[in-house]
C-alpha cells in the first residue's frame, strides 16, 4: 500500500442527491446506459478544531476518499478556511445494480433497493493487512441480528496474542464489542457490522469483516432484508462511456499486497483489465488527461472530452 493509505491507517494510535435521515446518502439512479451519478461539494474548513474525521463522517466518506480527493490535506487537522472536495460524484461499479456491491478497492457499500430507482451509497471499513475482506464473492444476507456477540476466530486470537492481547472466547453483546449493536451475517465467517470506535472508517481496520459506523449500519439493518443479494468486487479504476458520448474514469489507490507494498512510498501498479486496456486505448485524444487520472489517483470521475 502507498503512503497515503499507511498514513490514513497511523490514525488509529444536490441534483440526484440528498441526505438520509439515517445519514445514508441516498442518489437518484442515471438515465438507461449511463452510471455517473452526483455531484461533488467544496466545503470551507470551519475554525472549530474539527478533525478530517468528524468532516468525513459529515459528509458521508471515509477517511482515505477525503483524503484522495484533496491531496496534501492534513489528515488529523484540515487547516481552518482552507477548501475541501467532497467526492460526492461517482461511477456505479460496472456489475449488476441489485442488493447490495461492496467495491472494497475505494471502500465504499452500494445499496439498491428493490423496486426503487435510487442507490444508497456508505463508507466502510474492511480487513487489515493479512486479513483481506472477500474481494470477488457473491454470497447473501443470511440472518441478521440486533445486539450480535463475537466469537473471535483461532487466526484472530493468534494475531491479538502476538500484540500481548488476550480475547475473551465469546464478547459479549453491548456497546464495548466490536461489532457494534447490529450485524447482517453474510457467511460462515464475514458479516456487514458497527464497531465500538469512532474511527476506522474508509481505512484497514477490521479482522476481514465490513464495518460501518453505528448510524449507517443501523440504518442498513432495518432497509435490508434477508435474503438480498450481496456482491465484493475490487475495482480501484472504474470508468464509463455515458449515452452522450462523454468518457469518465475515476481511480483509487489499489490494496496493497504485502507489508512492503503497504509501507513504500511508490504507487502500487493498477490492475490493468482489457477492457480498461481499451477504454484508454480509445482515449488517444485526452492521453494527458488519462496519464494525469492514473498518477494522481484522486478517487474523483475525470471527464476526457468535452
Amino acid at each position: 500500500m502507498n503512503t497515503l493509505r499507511s498514513l490514513a491507517t497511523g490514525l488509529l494510535c444536490a441534483l440526484a442527491l440528498t441526505s438520509m435521515p439515517a445519514t445514508a446518502v441516498e442518489y437518484a439512479m442515471p438515465a438507461a446506459g449511463s452510471r455517473v451519478i452526483g455531484k461533488n461539494l467544496e466545503y470551507v474548513v470551519p475554525d472549530d478544531g474539527r478533525s478530517l474525521e468528524q468532516i468525513a463522517a459529515e459528509f458521508q466518506l471515509g477517511l482515505t476518499n477525503l483524503i484522495e480527493a484533496n491531496p496534501g490535506v492534513d489528515p488529523f487537522l484540515p487547516k481552518a478556511g482552507s477548501t475541501l472536495i467532497i467526492p460526492h460524484q461517482l461511477i456505479l461499479p460496472d456489475t449488476v445494480h441489485q442488493g447490495i456491491v461492496i467495491n472494497v478497492a475505494e471502500m465504499r457499500l452500494y445499496y439498491f433497493p428493490k423496486g426503487k430507482k435510487v442507490v444508497h451509497v456508505l463508507p466502510i471499513g474492511i480487513g487489515q493487512l493479512g486479513a483481506d475482506t472477500p474481494e470477488n464473492w457473491v454470497t447473501s444476507v443470511q440472518r441478521k441480528r440486533a445486539n450480535p456477540t463475537w466469537t473471535p476466530t483461532e487466526n484472530i486470537r493468534r494475531r491479538y496474542a502476538a500484540q500481548g492481547k488476550t480475547l475473551p472466547a465469546v464478547w459479549p453483546a453491548g456497546p464495548d464489542n466490536p461489532m457494534g449493536l447490529f450485524a447482517l451475517y453474510i457467511g460462515k465467517l464475514y458479516a456487514i457490522h458497527g464497531t465500538n470506535a469512532s474511527f476506522g472508517i474508509g481505512l484497514r481496520v477490521s479482522s476481514g469483516c465490513v464495518r460501518l459506523r453505528n448510524e449507517d449500519i443501523e440504518y442498513l439493518f432495518d432497509q435490508v432484508p434477508v435474503g438480498t443479494r450481496v456482491e465484493f468486487v475490487n475495482r480501484p479504476v472504474k470508468f464509463s462511456v455515458e449515452p452522450d458520448g462523454a468518457r469518465y474514469i475515476e481511480v483509487h489507490q489499489p490494496l496493497s499486497r504485502t507489508e512492503a507494498e503497504f509501507n513504500s512510498s511508490v504507487q502500487a501498479p493498477l490492475p490493468m483489465s482489457q477492457t480498461l486496456t481499451r477504454f484508454i486505448a480509445n482515449a488517444e485524444n485526452d492521453s494527458q488527461l488519462v496519464k494525469q487520472a492514473l498518477e494522481q489517483r484522486t478517487g474523483l470521475p475525470t471527464r476526457l472530452n468535452p
